[in-house]
């Protein structure tokens, strides 16, 4: 007999979707099994970073990829109703940009030429049998498990919101779906409509994607829109110092002399970059294709802790709390965020009902950091350094933790009997705001935790560059 997950990919396809082949005996849309044991899990595999699976996150989405923990979203307010929700959401699981597969084929040449087999079977299967299939045509593309993160991702809070992902919501274009223009974050937009349409499979006739989707890149990739952050982080050679002092210390040094004993080549072979290549080369495998690559072998966890602490350091100092532009690039994004929250509060006491009652916006890493930061989350008391690794082993700050693929910061308006409540969700589990012990804090006082941001925060004039850092051409 055929499965209901078999027949829904039936429909999407009379659809005129693109849809792999969800009948698979290894397709997670199941809500089944997926096709992964514990034992194909590398044991590195939380310190992997922005690389790191959704899975890692939630564990529980192993055994059931449509799995949603009710009690843990349950509010303790019993005349509270869901009205309006808006996620942002980064794109699925990808392939490696062109920048980092040029650096895999470097490893890669380096360990078939310098290597040395004396016998350790996971190296001569990297040397003989594993094969180089990263190519620049797939530069950052989204992998079809990405797809499978947005699909099982909309499924999921259809699943927990039922009230605001209805049909009729859908059908009458009561939902919004806005994606930066990369085209990973678009695949991942249709994705996540796939899934609603899978959910609500009686939904009937041909469906126009693209008509659905608007893309937005101010909102999205506001970063390449704020001069001042382009100038002073992302082109400025001294802005990242940590992270290259870090390469330099005795954390890094001591990796280097292991996976150079590892591999039975000479230290002077490798270099940090090299290192770092090979770590998420075992991260891609796994990510992509669920398989505990041989490369994996080269590190253990002491390893893995230090190489995530490099990406940390990495993502603290050009998206986060290193420099104040990297959170107040972020403006344009939190204001719109805000705007549509006071539109649905505002609706939903004037007329009950709220226009838009779901928004989806589809962009990257680098676009929820910078907003967790503006809105002061993951902030340690002492500054994430070179020097500091020993001390930061129990930081707050893990992007492993915080942006994996698939990573999602919901904002859900509930309408309670006096007031407007916001509950907030990262990865589907409660994050409590800054000095704010409540679940879901009334909407007023949220304004009022945020009004110094609300009054001012204004993009132009934080991302303005003063004239003497404007070279002549742009004066």
């Amino acid at each position: 007999m055929m499965s209901i997950a078999c027949k829904r990919s039936l429909v999407l396809v009379a659809f005129g979707f693109a849809v792999a082949p969800f009948c698979s005996a290894g397709n997670v849309m199941r809500g089944a099994k997926a096709n992964h044991r514990a034992g194909d899990t590398p044991a590195i595999a939380e310190y992997f970073g922005t690389k790191s699976r959704y899975e890692e996150v939630n564990p529980h989405l192993i055994d059931d990829a449509l799995a949603v923990n009710e009690s843990l979203l349950k509010l303790p307010y019993n005349d509270c109703v869901p009205v309006h929700l808006t996620a942002v959401i980064r794109h699925g699981t990808r392939y490696p940009t062109a920048k980092n597969i040029k650096k895999l084929h470097q490893l890669h040449k380096v360990v078939l030429e310098k290597a040395q087999d004396l016998g350790e079977g996971w190296l001569d299967e990297i040397k003989n049998r594993w094969k180089m299939d990263y190519t620049d045509d797939i530069d950052g593309n989204i992998a079809e498990k990405g797809r499978e993160d947005h699909r099982n991702l909309a499924v999921r809070l259809a699943k927990t919101f039922p009230s605001l992902f209805t049909a009729d919501n859908f059908r009458q274009d009561r939902m919004q779906f806005i994606t930066s223009t990369k085209p990973r974050c678009e695949d991942s937009a249709k994705a996540f409509i796939q899934g609603l349409v899978m959910h609500h499979w009686e939904l009937k006739g041909p469906l126009d994607v693209e008509k659905h989707l608007q893309r937005n890149d101010n909102l999205m990739r506001f970063f390449e829109h704020c001069r001042r952050f382009v100038v002073d982080v992302e082109e400025n050679k001294t802005a990242l110092k940590e992270v290259d002092l870090f390469k330099t210390k005795a954390e890094m040094k001591t990796v280097l002399e292991k996976v150079a004993s590892r591999l039975h080549t000479a230290y002077s072979d490798l270099t940090p970059d090299l290192i770092e290549a090979a770590f998420y080369l075992c991260s891609y495998e796994f990510a992509i294709k669920t398989v505990n690559s041989p490369w994996c072998n080269l590190f253990d966890e002491e390893d893995a802790k230090v190489l995530e602490y490099g990406n940390d350091l990495k993502q603290y100092w050009k998206r986060t709390y290193g420099h104040e532009i990297n959170q107040k690039s972020s403006c344009p994004l939190f204001h719109d965020l805000f705007e549509r929250l006071d539109k649905a509060a505002e609706d939903s006491k004037k007329f009950a009902t709220v226009e838009k009652p779901v928004t989806i916006q589809v962009g990257h890493a680098e676009t929820l950091l910078p907003l967790l930061s503006l809105m002061g989350f993951f902030k340690d008391e002492v500054p994430l350094t070179s020097d500091n690794f020993a001390q930061q082993q129990n930081r707050t700050f893990r992007s492993s933790q915080i942006v994996p693929y698939a990573s999602n910061l919901v904002f859900v308006l509930h309408r309670c009997r006096d007031s407007h409540r916001v509950q907030l969700l990262l990865n589907e589990k409660p994050l409590p705001f800054p000095r704010s012990s409540d679940p879901a804090p009334e909407y007023h006082s949220l304004r009022d935790l945020y009004g110094e941001l609300l009054e001012g925060c204004d993009a132009r004039r934080e991302c303005e560059l003063p004239n003497h850092n404007l070279s002549n051409a742009e004066l």
